[in-house]
């Protein structure tokens, strides 16, 4: 991994249990049991990175969504997708193994197998036909199902909704793309190159899909950034599995 990328992950990694130890605990029992139920004791710093996220996706994110909306086919944009999505199957064949499920990851690594060669290195999606339907697994996950608790809500600057569980995974899961490694072969660069084009490329391509539903849940929030964190915990609770019955409906492209 490039010098650059570790430094990001350790900071990831670092940087939220650093802050949380400044965090100011509530007083009054009342005020403790709400806020161990919203368990957001960041919120201050949260809210500033997610107003600087928002800024800076009506200024630039949004607007090049919409341009690619525009000058890209439905048809094109949809192969991009698939290239992407192909593209991200040997980490969840990796989190698959590292969850002992084994028939996940032997359906993972076909769908791989099978998209990357008769589907074109993915550009079509031939898999789903062949009843090899699409698998979930990051590192966050991961560490769920081997007990970690998800631990303080936290927004990152451009990723947006996570926890302090869910950034250690998001670290790991990019340190285990094995696409960085084989790009960084030659030594020309081409590492850095492919890194950030495939991160540019993925994080446009979830923004349009979600273009109308994330302008919704704005234009219906008296408090956009409780509602989004509110719909991140859910979609997140749905992805692991944890039941819970107090929770609203949330669109299902949700990241």
């Amino acid at each position: 991994m490039h010098p650059r990328r570790i430094v990001l992950v350790l900071a990831l990694l670092i940087l939220p249990s650093l802050l949380v130890s400044c965090a100011e605990v509530p007083k009054s029992p009342e005020a403790q049991a709400e806020a161990q139920a919203i368990n957001d004791p960041l919120e201050p710093m949260n809210r500033v990175v997610f107003d600087v996220n928002d800024f800076l996706d009506r200024l630039l994110i949004r607007p090049l969504t919409e341009l690619y909306r525009f000058a890209i086919p439905d048809y094109l944009r949809e192969r991009i997708a698939n290239v992407l999505a192909n593209m991200g199957e040997p980490v969840i064949f990796a989190n698959n193994l590292l969850q002992g499920r084994a028939s996940d990851a032997s359906v993972t690594i076909q769908r791989f197998l099978v998209n990357t060669t008769v589907g074109a290195a993915g550009i079509f999606e031939v898999a789903d036909g062949w009843d090899l339907p699409k698998q979930k697994g990051d590192f966050g996950q991961t560490l769920s199902v081997w007990g970690i608790n998800g631990g303080p809500y936290l927004v990152l600057p451009l990723f947006g909704p996570s926890n302090f569980r869910d950034a250690i995974g998001l670290g790991a899961d990019m340190a285990m793309s094995p696409w960085q490694y084989i790009a960084g072969i030659d030594g020309n660069g081409t590492q850095n190159r492919v890194t950030y084009s495939t991160f540019a490329a993925d994080g446009l391509t979830r923004r349009e899909e979600t273009l109308e539903d994330y302008d919704a849940l704005r234009s219906g929030s008296l408090d956009f950034y409780a509602e989004l964190r509110s719909v991140y915990r859910q979609y997140r609770d749905k992805q692991l599995g944890i039941q819970n019955p107090n929770a609203s409906p949330v669109f299902e492209d949700y990241e």
